[in-house]
């Protein structure tokens, strides 16, 4: 079975990717024993994730045991404790404390080292210094687009963690980038959803069978859209002119529309915001889509006939089932968010629309429904194989041996 292998994200809160990633790098270490580790103990099992243990009770636990760390992707190199902490509370305490903390930066620091338990201004960035009794840490496909925005202390930290780890892989050739120029090589490999579909869709098939997704199949026989957006797009103004889009994609394609959460952590989707624009829509056939099952929402997405929405997942996981995909950005950016962008230069070809504004959605839906069919299954297929090749590099075989996670590759 070999040393133990301590899988740790952000799986600990609910969103697509992150439920997503222990998924697939469990199914790539069969035979393993496997731990889940976030920053916080939570169940996420009700909606198809895992138990999750807070990291230093599972190294703790383990004791002498060597175990190898292993960040097992996602944004996580520009992520510091208040956001954390704010995203590993519920909804209704999130929005008091930032209503009460927003604004003082001494104060807000306290309550995070309190909520998380650690004093890491970036807790998601893992290091021997922080725990010792580590056999390694490795650092599987992540990504850091704004690192160089972020302040230097954090900065420091995330980089010498880096700097320390037995391996490193980033998901996108941005922040490959200015790793460089810190010093710091790091490999390139795509996001690990881009197996979503190699690994899992017997499974995601099954799961469009019955249950929700099913009804979304019966009531548009025509096919549909699969649209999501987050909470930030809540605006009155911003909502009515997703429904006029939305309202005319549908009757420029003739498919429906299911809107529906990418992920209900704060900070991320919100179904009363779905619900808005669903009241506003004239002409479009469309529902809400309100379970936040992971594997309901891959079949949501896989069944579907194309993805428009600002989740990056969401756009992952279209990727991987060869379908049409497009980014919606906010109103308040003039271009695509910086981790959607950086991804999609990496490895999308340049046929494949990457984002439009609200005032734009049915002809970026139309443009992206005309994209070759054949180039996106060439797209997923060679994502996948490129992947299966970074995660060859560190591959685990049995302890103690160059594969293995508990020494250097």
């Amino acid at each position: 079975m070999g040393s133990p292998v301590i899988l740790f994200g952000a799986f600990d809160r609910h969103n697509l990717g992150d439920l997503l990633f222990p998924h697939v790098l469990a199914a790539l270490l069969p035979g393993r024993e496997l731990k889940y580790a976030g920053l916080a103990d939570r169940d996420l099992r009700p909606h198809g994730g895992h138990r999750v243990e807070a990291v230093g009770r599972v190294i703790a636990e383990l004791g002498r045991r060597p175990a190898t760390l292993v960040h097992v992707g996602g944004e996580l190199l520009t992520c510091d404790a208040w956001q954390a902490a704010v995203m590993l509370s519920t909804p209704g305490v999130a929005q008091r404390v930032v209503a009460r903390l927003d604004a003082r930066p001494l104060d807000r620091a306290d309550w995070a080292r309190g909520v998380l338990g650690t004093d890491a201004l970036a807790p998601y960035a893992i290091s021997r210094k922080r725990y010792p009794g580590l056999a390694g840490v490795r650092f599987h496909a992540v990504g850091g687009v704004g690192l160089h925005e972020r302040p230097a202390a954090l900065r420091a930290e995330v980089l010498a963690a880096l700097a320390a780890a037995d391996d490193l892989s980033v998901r996108d050739a941005q922040t490959q980038a200015l790793l460089a120029k810190a010093g710091i090589a790091a490999r390139l490999v795509p996001d690990p959803v881009t197996r979503v579909a190699e690994l899992f869709g017997e499974r995601i098939r099954r799961q469009a069978g019955a249950g929700e997704v099913a009804g979304i199949l019966r009531a548009f026989p025509r096919g549909y859209l699969a649209v999501q957006f987050s909470a930030d797009f809540g605006d009155d103004a911003t909502l009515a002119a997703i429904a006029v889009q939305l309202d005319r994609a549908a009757a420029a394609t003739g498919l429906g529309v299911a809107l529906f959460r990418a992920g209900a952590a704060p900070w991320h989707d919100d179904l009363d915001v779905l619900r808005r624009v669903a009241a506003r829509a004239r002409v479009a056939p469309l529902r809400v889509f309100e379970s936040l099952d992971v594997w309901d929402i891959c079949a949501l997405l896989a069944s579907s006939r194309g993805y428009c929405g600002s989740s990056l997942h969401g756009r992952i996981v279209a990727t991987a089932f060869a379908l049409p995909r497009l980014t919606l950005h906010h109103p308040s950016r003039a271009a695509c968010p910086g981790k959607h962008a950086a991804y999609a230069a990496t490895w999308e070809p340049a046929v494949v629309p990457v984002a439009v504004g609200v005032d734009h959605i049915a002809r970026g839906i139309e443009d992206a429904l005309a994209v070759d069919p054949r180039r996106l299954r060439e797209t997923a297929d060679a994502l996948a194989a490129r992947h299966r090749e970074g995660f060859d590099a560190i591959a685990v075989a049995p302890a103690g041996s160059p594969g293995d996670p508990g020494g250097r590759a």
